[in-house]
């Protein structure tokens, strides 16, 4: 809003200063200051808000150390996240870009469903202190699984549909030599809507390039290290490539939920989820950084897609957020996200990472979620397994998700939350490496 104001002031007055917000680098400091000031300073009003309504963290029996400290904590804090990501975005980004848009609904999308299910869980401990104070296990299952899932497929159709159909969703090619433009276009690639030849003058030399609908996406590590998802289908005869969508948004669904369901269940010690998702944050506003800029994308030999950068003030703002949560939610914990946060925070990395075209890298950056989702996977795996082959179950780890078994081990959890920051930042740089060693 405020871009849109001091863009139409810029055009018709000559007022200094306002010249600022044509600059893309200006507006993310801005985004990332301003999150900070609405998570640190109005975070506090929030929290005393929660308090004042009794929105505390119910706790389970489960034996780990500290458990109890937490209980009556305030849940729900990730209002705050929403707020600081939502806020400077509206402020700063142009939104008629379509990837600014799609954000915006992702965060208010998942938000939505994480509260609600916060909500369930707060409605359900109150119910039990009323009837005594006994609180059961059902009492604190919140919103089923299957619409948290429902919910969160949903989602991932409107990104996936969007991200494949929209004529505002390009990548460029480049016109070689005297190549006409239709020896450009791979399989299952169109050329967008009214394209023209754009031309640019780089190291002094003349060069043409195209905006082309496609579905690519990039391997990390790899010399030729573009996919066509089309690829997945072609096997099945000619024309085949034109159901390609279909894969396309069945991938990108799967990835949303992966990684939502991925980061709330890293949310299960002070600081660890909120410390992770900013480290990933900071690496995401690298990449869509240079990959929305043609001049660091021909530097770097990867993708340029139009558009891109204006969603570095989103990221901005997300990381703000984040750092800005952790003012509150560090050992020991002022306020608990909930799946308020959670849910959200995951959903918009798996959706950013996406639309960077760099989701082959998730399973590295966000290596954290996968063995958080994979040691619940293989405890309750295993435990089934055993269960009916021995008549009793046995577990591999001392607890999952992953955290809770360093717990039952004796680890200080705000030790488990840093050593799990620090492996962030090694598979962080580990995934930047990517844009030139292939």
């Amino acid at each position: 809003m405020l871009y849109q104001f001091f863009n139409w002031l810029n055009q018709h007055f000559d007022i200094p200063g306002l010249g600022l917000f044509q600059f893309l680098t200006f507006r993310i400091a801005m985004a990332i200051l301003l999150s900070l000031v609405i998570a640190t300073v109005y975070g506090k009003r929030i929290i005393l808000f929660l308090q004042k309504k009794q929105i505390g963290e119910s706790v389970r029996e489960l034996g780990l150390q500290g458990e109890q400290q937490k209980k009556g904590t305030p849940t729900m804090g990730g209002i705050i996240i929403l707020l600081s990501i939502l806020i400077p975005t509206l402020l700063f980004a142009n939104l008629d870009k379509v990837y600014i848009r799609l954000m915006i609904l992702c965060t208010v999308w998942l938000g939505l469903i994480g509260f609600i299910d916060d909500l369930f869980k707060i409605r359900a401990r109150k119910k039990a202190l009323l009837n005594g104070g006994i609180y059961k296990k059902k009492d604190s299952d919140g919103l089923a699984g299957i619409s948290k899932i429902i919910g969160q497929i949903g989602l991932g159709i409107i990104i996936g549909a969007t991200l494949y159909f929209s004529n505002a969703v390009t990548v460029e090619r480049e016109v070689i030599g005297s190549a006409r433009k239709v020896n450009i276009l791979q399989q299952g690639e169109r050329f967008a809507k009214d394209t023209t030849i754009i031309i640019r003058v780089m190291d002094g030399i003349e060069r043409k390039f195209v905006k082309v609908k496609t579905p690519i996406t990039t391997i990390p590590f790899v010399k030729n290290h573009e996919f066509n998802y089309s690829k997945l289908i072609s096997w099945i005869g000619a024309g085949a490539e034109k159901y390609t969508w279909i894969i396309y948004i069945l991938i990108v669904t799967i990835i949303i939920t992966a990684v939502s369901n991925g980061a709330n269940l890293t949310d299960g010690l002070d600081g660890l989820a909120a410390g992770v998702s900013a480290i990933i944050g900071a690496a995401l506003l690298l990449f869509i950084y240079v990959s929305g800029n043609y001049k660091f994308a021909d530097y770097l030999n990867i993708m340029y897609i139009p558009n891109l950068g204006e969603l570095t003030i989103f990221v901005g703002a997300f990381v703000g957020a984040c750092i800005g949560f952790l003012w509150y939610n560090a050992y020991p914990a002022q306020v608990f996200m909930g799946d308020t946060g959670s849910l959200a925070l995951g959903g918009i990395i798996a959706s950013l990472a996406i639309i960077v075209r760099k989701e082959w890298l998730i399973p590295i950056f966000c290596g954290v979620f996968l063995v958080e989702n994979l040691s619940v996977m293989i405890q309750v795996g295993y435990f089934k397994y055993t269960k009916k082959k021995y008549g009793e179950g046995r577990r591999v780890f001392l607890m999952s998700p992953l955290h809770h078994h360093y717990q039952k081990k004796g680890f200080h959890e705000s030790k488990i939350a840093v050593r799990f920051w620090i492996v962030t930042v090694l598979l962080v740089v580990l995934s930047v490496m990517s844009l030139k060693i292939r």
